[in-house]
């Protein structure tokens, strides 16, 4: 550990601003890789409590001042900013850019808002400085281990910035989980939508759980052991491997599983609710994703949801009779629910892409996700495959690998959403995953009727399925068709 940085030998390959738990252990990262890092924080009590407990990691410069904290560093200055999104991000950004020259990078690696990324990266490259917006998957695990990364910004800050994200980035197969995304805002955007993936597949075991908690009355610790197998198949993944842990866990206070003592009221930071408004504006129907932040709201009305205990259920349920056989459909609906979710979140990226002109590699990102991010999986594979047969595929769900899987699974999905409706379980993220199927697969939908009540009310037109144009029909006068 070297603390001169006024010494030419002291230069460090890059700087971390921000050293909280994210901060600390992405910087532990970098250094446990080789490189040297320096450090700053606006309370120096945390930068100096990294190098008490960690600074044997690596070689480690401590700054207080920016003014220091930029010094220390060779050129081009690489500085990376993990601190709250927000204003607290604009003010640090302004205060490196001050003391920076052009050329220079800064990297803005929290869960910043993609319109405020590419705002930010207009501003930065008039200043002649390089500003890179770059989501990191893997909590403080992945951020100390390897996690996944998604920089986007100027393609020539990845020349110089790319080989060292590659090298503390999570590797599989021997490629790092680690690529180029695309311009300015891309970074930020695919890891938004991934957090939105993340939401839906929380929100999908939940819903299984819950089937196996109630509709079949498992003990937890069953249940618990129903996830850790299913971790042994197509459904391997970081979250399904942690269910498993999660509900194994016992609470040392009342001997009870601990999911029983926890509140129900899941928390959310907003990236899910940023994924469901960015998709509406795209017009990308996200249903599994905009379930799931919905679910997550409706575990947080605790009043409402007090004053409602007690409604009827109706009586038309009664539990499956073969346990067995609904665990296997539960596990069905969940892998095809699963794909529904990825499949619409892959749609959202391709569209924001198409709207910004990012040129998103949807095949590259699905490499990248299979290790360092939070919903890494098996068959994520399988979505690399599929986009590098086809990297037009207009649906995940029509590649040929999961179109079979779903076919040979729709019966039990079925089953599941049906079985769940009559013993009143709510199952939103299931239900509406299989509505969307069942939508994208139809060969007509009530939309025409919406047409021609829009047409009725405020004259929006319509076409027609057998002669070209735009038609409007004197739904006030004498009903006769003419056209726009």
């Amino acid at each position: 550990m070297n603390n001169d940085a006024s010494a030419p030998s002291a230069k460090a390959q890059i700087g971390v601003t921000g050293l909280a738990v994210m901060g600390s252990n992405i910087a532990r990262n970098f250094a446990r890789n080789g490189y040297t890092v320096a450090l700053h924080n606006r309370s120096i009590a945390k930068t100096d409590a990294l190098l008490e407990n960690h600074g044997g990691d690596g070689n480690f410069i401590r700054t207080e001042t920016v003014a220091e904290f930029v010094a220390a560093l060779e050129r081009p200055r690489r500085v990376l900013i993990m601190v709250k999104a927000g204003d607290a991000t604009d003010a640090v950004i302004e205060e490196l850019a001050d003391a920076m020259e052009p050329g220079d990078i800064i990297i803005d690696g929290g869960n910043a808002l993609y319109t405020d990324t590419i705002r930010r990266e207009a501003a930065m490259s008039a200043r002649g400085l390089n500003f890179v917006g770059a989501g990191i998957s893997g909590g403080e695990e992945g951020a100390l281990n390897g996690p996944s990364i998604m920089p986007g910004g100027p393609v020539e800050s990845y020349e110089s910035l790319g080989p060292m994200l590659e090298s503390i980035a999570a590797q599989v197969d021997g490629e790092p989980c680690c690529t180029h995304i695309g311009p300015d805002g891309s970074g930020h955007f695919v890891k938004m939508v991934h957090n939105g993936i993340e939401y839906a597949d929380m929100q999908l075991i939940g819903e299984a759980y819950d089937l196996m908690r109630k509709a079949l009355d498992m003990p937890v610790a069953e249940i618990a052991d129903v996830f850790r197998a299913w971790n042994s198949t197509e459904l391997e993944s970081y979250l399904v491997e942690i269910t498993a842990d999660v509900l194994s866990q016992v609470d040392a206070e009342t001997g009870k599983p601990l999911v029983d003592v926890i509140v129900d009221a899941a928390g959310q930071k907003g990236t899910g609710r940023w994924t469901v408004k960015s998709a509406l504006d795209l017009g990308i129907p996200t249903t599994g994703i905009a379930e799931a932040v919905f679910a997550r709201a409706l575990s947080s009305s605790t009043d409402q949801r007090l004053a409602a205990r007690g409604l009827s259920s109706g009586t038309l349920g009664s539990a499956p009779a073969d346990r067995e056989t609904f665990i296997n459909d539960i596990k069905t609906a969940l892998y095809a629910s699963k794909v529904v979710a990825y499949a619409q979140g892959f749609d959202q990226i391709a569209a924001g892409s198409a709207e910004y002109g990012w040129d998103v590699d949807r095949g590259a990102l699905a490499t990248i996700w299979r290790g360092g991010c939070i919903i890494r999986a098996q068959f994520l594979n399988r979505i690399r495959e599929a986009y590098h047969e086809d990297p037009a595929l207009p649906s995940l769900l029509l590649a040929p690998y999961f179109r079979d899987a779903v076919e040979v699974g729709i019966d039990s999905w079925r089953r599941v959403v049906s079985t769940a409706t009559l013993l009143g379980i709510p199952v939103p993220a299931f239900a509406s995953s299989l509505s969307y199927y069942d939508g994208l697969r139809a060969e007509r939908l009530p939309a025409a009727l919406t047409q021609g009540l829009r047409d009725f009310f405020g004259a929006h037109t319509y076409q027609r399925v057998d002669k070209e144009g735009t038609f409007h029909t004197l739904w006030s006068g004498d009903r006769s068709e003419v056209t726009e």
